[in-house]
């Protein structure tokens, strides 16, 4: 079984960064078995609602049945009452599914709602821990090296793009199972905007 496991899992560098206003979260493309490079453009960062993002760190099959699952409870929840589901409440719900039936992940869930931007982290057993900012994946204590050094309370959006954008590149530089690009995206109140790939270049140039 463990043989099994670590064939398909994937290496990872998956970032959440509030700021003031909103979030930004963010992973790489990059999944792999063992030593091999599998994929070099595994999608890890899902919008889950207009206000709600998962980034996945673990087994591909998992992840992307997780990703089903959320977003589908929360459209349900939306419909029935008329109101989207807060951030906290998406963690929650992440974390009792996980309760239940154990998967190989590490996940965040992060988004804005009338509370303001919240990153939650989330382990496979369904444990849910809030925080400001957060790493995940085989790339993460790269990731916090920039984050412990650069991350700041009220950040505008721009410096919270910078220093994921940053980070992630960090991990690709060091971390084998990481790496091939990244997605990024930001979550105010207004919704959910994932930066284009000229948009990245771009943000990519001037760091």
């Amino acid at each position: 079984m463990d043989a099994i496991t670590d064939a398909v899992k994937t290496g990872t560098s998956t970032i959440g960064i509030t700021f003031d206003g909103g979030v930004v979260v963010g992973a790489d493309h990059r999944a792999t078995m063992g030593h091999f490079i599998a994929n070099k453009s595994v999608k890890k960062l899902f919008k889950i609602s207009n206000n709600v993002a998962l980034t996945t760190a673990g087994l591909v099959g998992h992840a992307q049945s997780l990703s089903r699952t959320l977003a589908a409870e929360l459209r349900l929840y939306e419909l029935k009452r008329s109101q989207p589901m807060t951030v906290r409440g998406a963690a929650t719900l992440t974390a009792n599914i996980l309760v239940g039936r154990p998967h190989y992940v590490q996940l965040l869930i992060v988004g804005t709602d009338k509370d303001g931007p919240s990153v939650y982290s989330i382990d496979s057993a369904g444990g849910a821990i809030p925080d400001s900012y957060c790493a995940t994946g085989s790339g993460s204590p790269y990731m916090y090296g920039v984050l412990e050094d650069q991350y700041k309370d009220g950040m505008t959006e721009n410096q919270a793009l910078k220093v994921a954008a940053k980070s992630l590149l960090a991990s690709a530089q060091r971390d084998a199972a990481s790496g091939n690009g990244m997605d990024l995206a930001v979550i105010t109140i207004d919704g959910f905007k994932k930066l284009s790939e000229s948009e990245v270049s771009k943000l990519l140039s001037n760091l």
